[in-house]
């Protein structure tokens, strides 16, 4: 993935350089290739310069985009009307500072995930993840859509959305979070922005692992309920383990290791491999055997209901996790689904409070 940028041209006024030659002590050969090599160095800087910049200070222009599926796109050099048509890119917009115009519900849910409402006010609804209303985006005339391997539509409706703005792939299904994150601010002409992001996220990890004390090698489940009739887990590739691993923290065996790119179901009568010494517990949709897609946020709340069906599963109360107290509830839109920037840091949240006993943000 990367960018070139077409900016408009202008006339930069030439800088004399005979100062350069006026070094006292030096002959005039030494002179002259200390002037050619200050030459050759402005430009240099020059041509980097243009190719990192993203149009003009104004945010006019256009520029070239290869997205991560090989397409070669023109785009605005900072898009202003944006359909996000996936969890990861409403997220990492808001956290760019990017109001999208319209985007799809999170994961199981019939709203925006639970953990962005506030952030994204009342965004325009373009339909269901994975099934994005053609028309309504169509009436919003975005400059720009951005879609990823989280929640991809069909071909025939990605083609259709074509017509009407650049429609990005921005990362594919099961990939690192943080790499997706910084496309998505490159994509929105915030790249210096996404950095300083990323940067403060390592800022904080490093924090966090600091003072988790006799939890540093503590082994840590993340549980959905719900939603599939099923508890499932998450394994390695996604976003919330990224975290956990950032942390230094272990993962129960059934955990450990790469999965499909989505959460893995776990049969009743496999209900051990749901335990370790920590359980982070999450719902998406109902949170009884019926799953489905809930009206209702997949917030902390839905999690305590859902640990409510839990606690009748034969074999749940005998968790290590469970007979000491170390069932988190947690917003399930933030751990147990696609993830992004702010996810993460709920998920930062959670863990510091609980495993550091510190009061979070």
């Amino acid at each position: 993935m990367g960018s070139a940028v077409h900016p408009r041209p202008e006339t930069v006024p030439r800088r004399p350089v005979t100062h350069l030659l006026t070094a006292p002590g030096r002959s005039t050969p030494t002179r002259l290739l200390a002037s050619l090599l200050a030459l050759v160095a402005c430009v240099v800087l020059a041509a980097c310069g243009s190719s990192d910049s993203a149009g003009k200070d104004d945010g006019t222009g256009t520029r070239t985009y290869t997205d991560a599926r090989g397409q070669r796109l023109e785009l605005p050099a900072r898009p202003q009307r944006v359909v996000a048509l996936s969890e990861p890119t409403l997220d990492a917009a808001l956290a760019l500072g990017v109001r999208p115009i319209g985007a799809t519900a999170g994961r199981g849910q019939g709203t925006i995930s639970a953990y962005l409402q506030r952030r994204a006010g009342k965004l325009a609804s373009v339909g269901i993840l994975g099934q994005p209303n053609i028309e309504r985006i169509a009436a919003l005339r975005p400059d720009v859509i951005l879609i990823d391997g989280t929640a991809t539509p069909d071909d025939s409706i990605v083609d259709k959305l074509k017509a009407f703005a650049p429609t990005v792939f921005v990362s594919k299904n099961g990939g690192d979070w943080k790499t997706a994150f910084a496309a998505t601010a490159d994509i929105l002409g915030r790249k210096d922005e996404g950095a300083k992001l990323l940067k403060d996220y390592d800022a904080r990890v490093a924090d966090i692992r600091s003072r988790l004390g006799e939890n540093a090698r503590a082994e840590v489940s993340i549980v959905r309920w719900g939603g599939i009739g099923l508890p499932a887990v998450l394994k390695s590739e996604l976003a919330a383990p990224r975290v956990l691993a950032d942390l230094g923290l272990q993962r129960p065996a059934f955990q450990r290791g790469r999965g499909p790119g989505h959460t893995v179901p776990v049969s009743l009568e496999r209900i051990d491999a749901l335990d370790g010494d920590w359980i982070f517990f999450g719902a998406l949709g109902a949170g009884g055997a019926g799953g489905g897609v809930s009206e209702t946020p997949a917030d902390v709340e839905s999690a305590k209901e859902a640990i409510g069906y839990a606690k009748d599963t034969p074999g749940f109360t005998d968790l290590k996790a469970y007979k000491a107290g170390h069932v988190v509830p947690v917003d399930g839109s933030a751990w147990t689904s696609a993830g992004g920037y702010l996810a993460e840091q709920v998920v930062l949240d959670d863990v510091e409070r609980a495993l550091t006993g510190a009061a979070t943000r």
